[in-house]
């Protein structure tokens, strides 16, 4: 009876553990972390060479995480971005909650999407493409640095070619009912190409929007150095208070040993002279009775 119970108890602890084996093969491998800082994944802090799955979520602060996908692409998600990723057989997606994402992706490397609401991009096919995502006030930026992209999203589609910028917002919705929103109809979207000037605008928001952290961390790195060198001063003057303090009691001492001779020889030998030795001739202070010494 125990040897049944026993070969039961293994059964299931077997059954168990295969039972587990889907569960963990199902993680499709996204690529894994080429570096990071301020970032997170899973509440956990992103370190390099973490890898990521399938169904991950991250979270960049004040700083960037870069993931490799395949043998070349890589994604960047840059300041106050939170993004999580989708591996089917034929691409992966990075869908973008907030912030900006960047992609490079080589004209043979793993297939990339970036998805922010109903939008859709990807790199043109046959270019080495640099693309840039951002989420800005509500609107879309979307940047083909090298190479194009392909973006469509709710019944519109739209070629970006390198040095293009483009600006996607929710229309209003119609008269039936509903606010402006990136669930709306299939022409829910307003696409607008900005010329040089205008994308030189657009993208300067953008970077002083990721720039912005870094002032004020250097504003908090020269309060931090004149606090220091505050600290330092103070530090010194108590130095030097404590020297001066020390040479006094120093001096005192002296003078102290000084008199105590003084009075030795004038008990034992009724005079200064050794005082006066000991101390290159200096005046042991005389006292006659009944004047004030």
């Amino acid at each position: 009876m125990k040897k049944i119970v026993w070969r039961i108890s293994l059964f299931a602890l077997v059954a168990g553990a295969v039972a587990n084996v889907p569960a963990l093969a199902g993680s499709a491998v996204i690529g894994s972390v080429a570096g990071s800082m301020n970032a997170s994944v899973g509440g956990q802090a992103l370190l390099p060479n973490t890898t990521i799955f399938s169904g991950d979520s991250l979270q960049v602060r004040d700083g960037v995480a870069v993931i490799a996908v395949g043998n070349d692409s890589r994604i960047i998600l840059g300041r106050d971005t939170v993004a999580s990723f989708l591996k089917d057989s034929n691409e992966t997606t990075v869908l973008l909650t907030q912030g900006n994402v960047s992609m490079l992706h080589p004209d043979s490397g793993s297939a990339v999407r970036v998805k922010a609401g109903p939008v859709s991009i990807t790199p043109g096919a046959g270019f080495k493409t640099l693309g840039e995502v951002a989420m800005l006030n509500g609107s879309l930026v979307i940047t083909a640095k090298e190479g194009a992209l392909q973006v469509d999203g709710q019944g519109t589609s739209k070629n970006v070619t390198k040095g293009q910028t483009i600006v996607i917002t929710p229309k209003t919705a119609d008269k039936k009912g509903g606010g402006a929103g990136w669930g709306g109809g299939s022409n829910a979207l307003e696409i607008v190409t900005l010329g040089a000037a205008g994308a030189g605008a657009i993208l300067a928001g953008v970077a002083m929007s990721r720039a912005g952290s870094a002032k004020d961390n250097a504003a908090a790195a020269i309060t931090a150095a004149q606090s220091a060198t505050s600290a330092a001063s103070a530090a010194t003057s108590a130095a030097n208070a404590a020297t001066s303090a020390a040479n006094l009691a120093n001096s005192s001492a002296i003078y102290a040993g000084f008199l105590a001779a003084c009075s030795l020889d004038l008990t034992r030998q009724g005079n200064y002279a050794s005082a006066q030795q000991i101390y290159g001739g200096s005046q042991c202070p005389t006292y006659n009775p009944g004047v004030a010494p």
